[in-house]
């Protein structure tokens, strides 16, 4: 019954720089090819930049890992080009119960509203997220992937006269060779090498708990849902958290207390007599995988150091409750990709990098603090904190205003970058949340007779939006003024969304808002314009064609505007 996964190895060669001669030069180099290096570098080469992709490995991760994806990385996903493998190869899911002893306390659903294409989550081990990223970074000729290649030196090019970069000296199985780059994104793990060769620090807080993950392989018919207990009786005084992943496995995770011993707790003969009172001495089943781990809420002072960029867990480290860790690494490579692409094209300042540190930094605030919540309510830490738990889940049976306060783990939401400087303020009302610097809502719409997704329209560009009533009602100088928009340096597109079905209008991209969800969720109506960003953030919104204040939120959006307020 075990899981039917191999592991694949992928192949080393011997890197030409070996061979001697001036150490080569790369525009970016990628260092970890894990989910956030490798989405990282299929986004840079899918822009056309020429990416070099490091790592001291030649497989993937071993075991689940990262499990549960969210909608907003899966939304990255589709325009990395694996949305849909992995949401056809995982198991996706909405809703959560939470669990006090033997009765259910409460439950969520994580997508409220219809009309999404893409679930609240999935749950798919790591090592199939890797593999069709490697298969799709092998795909593409802008990517050179280095397998047993590791870093073992690292410095910035700061002396007078040095051409800025980053130099790096790399281990293989054949030698050590040298090389040079422009720009270095360090995706390399929580224990990242490279920012201690730096010799920079993460700070935060380590949690005096461990805990068991126990990947099981069995047929159930449980749902596919997130179920949570807390003091259960086959696991008392403790917590357990049960989900469904491919291949009919599960992922358990036992809450153990500090003191266990973690070699003793990863023994055959500790875990499955813990799973078999769980599930009952009837049922059969398999481990495939075991590992105890504790879990920290720390980051670094600054993202950006110099030219080095740091990204997921290199940069900030959350607790496995709620699913922030890859979620947030992936959107992190996804706010950090449109802008260097900018700055390597020389059409944008080296500034523009500064609001990646300045966004991720705040998303990493957010999630540490959520993080942080979770832990302490699942791990309370004195007799006082435990009653106050336990007097919650007992009124959450029964009280919505409890239920608000039962936190199993506050799950993988995208950051609200409202207060970015990139932003530009709204000048005009609206109502609803796609509030300058929200993450785009997607809404179905339809295109030439096709129905699809406005994420999926919108892509990876900056993109002019212009609300009308249906296409020809457009006027023939509003569409050669929103004509003029399109292009440029920035590579803007300009597109109408139609609220009624009609002809279109020459020269412009239409889309038809399907079902009415996007007038909805965007307060759009005649007139209104939206400009999104290539991460798919709400850049601005008017309720009236203005060129000149879209052609300033743009140079705002890409620091070519001189105007900068901290987040």
């Amino acid at each position: 019954m075990l899981s039917t996964y191999t592991y694949p190895r992928f192949a080393y060669r011997p890197p030409a720089e070996l061979q001697g001669g001036e150490p080569r030069r790369y525009p970016v180099v990628v260092v970890g090819a894990g989910p956030v290096g490798l989405a990282a570098a299929i986004d840079l080469a899918q822009q056309g930049t020429a990416v070099l992709l490091l790592d001291d490995d030649d497989s993937v991760s071993v075991g689940s890992r990262g499990v549960c994806y969210a909608k907003r990385a899966l939304e990255v996903l589709d325009r990395l080009g694996v949305g849909d493998r992995c949401v056809d190869k995982g198991v996706s899911w909405n809703v959560g119960r939470t669990f006090f002893r033997e009765e259910e306390v409460y439950n969520f659903q994580l997508l409220a509203q219809p009309d999404h294409k893409r679930p609240g989550m999935i749950n798919l081990q790591q090592y199939y997220l890797e593999e069709f990223l490697v298969r799709r970074a092998q795909e593409l000729p802008g990517i050179d992937l280095r397998w047993k290649n590791r870093v073992v030196a690292v410095r910035q090019n700061e002396q007078p006269g040095e051409r800025p970069g980053v130099g790096l000296q790399v281990e293989t199985p054949d030698g050590v060779y040298a090389l040079q780059c422009d720009w270095l994104i360090v995706a390399d793990g929580a224990r990242s090498s490279i920012r201690r060769m730096l010799g920079l620090e993460v700070e935060g807080q380590v949690f005096m708990d461990r805990f068991l993950i126990a990947d099981v392989v069995m047929k159930a018919d449980f749902p596919a849902e997130r179920w949570f207990w807390f003091d259960p009786p086959f696991h008392p005084g403790q917590s357990v958290l049960l989900h469904r992943q491919a291949d009919n496995v599960w992922r358990i995770d036992f809450q153990l207390g500090w003191q266990a011993d973690p070699e003793e707790e990863k023994k055959p003969e500790r875990v499955i007599p813990r799973i078999q009172a769980m599930l009952g001495d009837e049922r059969v089943f398999e481990l495939e995988w075991v590992s105890v781990y504790t879990f920290q809420c720390r980051r670094m002072s600054g993202f950006r150091q110099g030219r080095v960029l740091f990204v997921g867990d290199s940069a900030h480290q959350v607790s496995p409750f709620g699913a922030r860790g890859a979620n947030s690494g992936i959107q992190d490579a996804d706010n950090l990709v449109w802008k260097l692409q900018l700055v390597v094209d020389g059409k944008a300042p080296e500034s523009l990098l500064d609001s990646y540190a300045e966004e991720r930094e705040f998303a990493a605030d957010e999630n540490l603090l959520n993080s942080t919540r979770s832990t302490d309510f699942i791990t309370p830490k004195s007799k006082t904190s435990l009653n106050f738990r336990n007097a919650v889940l007992t009124l959450a049976r029964r009280y919505p205003f409890a239920r608000a306060l039962v936190n199993s783990g506050r799950l993988s939401v995208p950051a609200y970058l409202s207060k970015s400087s990139l932003n530009t303020a709204d000048r005009d009302a609206f109502a609803g949340e796609m509030v300058p610097g929200a993450p785009m809502a997607d809404a179905p719409i339809r295109e030439d007779g096709r129905d699809g997704w406005l994420l999926d329209a919108v892509g990876n560009h900056f993109m002019v939006l212009c609300t009308v009533d249906h296409p020809a009602a457009l006027e023939a100088s509003a569409a050669a003024a929103l004509l003029a928009l399109a292009g440029g340096p920035f590579g803007v597109e300009v597109a109408l969304l139609a609220l009624q079905h009609g002809s279109g209008s020459p020269g412009l991209r239409v889309l038809e808002d399907r079902r009415g969800r996007y007038a909805e969720r965007y307060d759009a109506r005649a007139g209104t314009v939206y400009l999104f960003r290539p991460d798919q953030h709400v850049s601005a919104r008017w309720r009236c064609f203005d060129g000149a204040a879209i052609r300033a939120a743009l140079a705002r959006a890409t620091c070519t505007l001189a105007e900068e307020k901290p987040l």
